[in-house]
């Protein structure tokens, strides 16, 4: 079935960027205790939420989205970014889940996408390859998984073929005490609170 023959409702691939802070619900979630206490863990000691979205993955139309790194659009100095992925619902190899080369946040960062103006673009930083398919591993996890990963870490997932949606809610922060880079793409009236 092609694109225009699905309903819009299915048609929607993600809704972001603030919704932690624009919907009651969202924020009630994502500035909970477990996930303040988690990000201290990781090492966020003053932890500033700067991006969420909810992605929908839609049966069928969910399209492929290929290595990068989160660092790339959410960069810090010194590079803090952390994701927080939850799989709303089953996350397989059909529908598109999440492969990450393990390892890979020990790698260079390969590039950075940048606002100048009202206009953005990429700007190589490392030509260092991406890994090879074969050395990708499956994140194939239950709905209500929580996966973390460093802004560095190499992921992507493959288009959801599958009749099933693969609706996941992500969050990305950076430690306070590293510096939110001027010409991200993403800018904010104010710094973000934490969790």
């Amino acid at each position: 079935m092609a694109l225009c023959d699905k309903p819009r409702r299915l048609s929607i691939n993600k809704i972001g960027h603030a919704l932690h802070e624009c919907d009651p619900e969202f924020a009630a979630f994502s500035h909970g205790p477990g996930l303040a206490e988690l990000a201290h863990d990781l090492g966020l000691v003053a932890p500033q939420l700067w991006q969420s979205m909810f992605i929908f993955k839609q049966p069928g139309i969910g399209g492929e989205v290929r290595w990068h790194q989160d660092a790339t659009f959410l960069h810090s100095e010194p590079i803090t970014v952390t994701g927080f992925w939850i799989a709303l619902e089953d996350a397989s190899v059909d529908n598109g889940c999440l492969w990450v080369a393990p390892g890979g946040h020990h790698g260079p960062l390969r590039q950075r996408f940048v606002r100048e103006g009202d206009a953005v673009r990429f700007v190589t930083l490392d030509d260092t390859p991406w890994p090879d398919i074969e050395e990708a591993v499956p994140l194939e996890v239950p709905a209500g998984t929580l996966v973390c990963f460093h802004g560095l870490l190499p992921h992507y997932s493959a288009p959801n073929s599958s009749p099933q949606s693969r609706h996941a809610y992500t969050l990305h922060a950076i430690d306070g005490g590293s510096r939110w880079s001027s010409d991200n793409w993403l800018r904010r009236a104010a710094v973000p609170g934490g969790f």
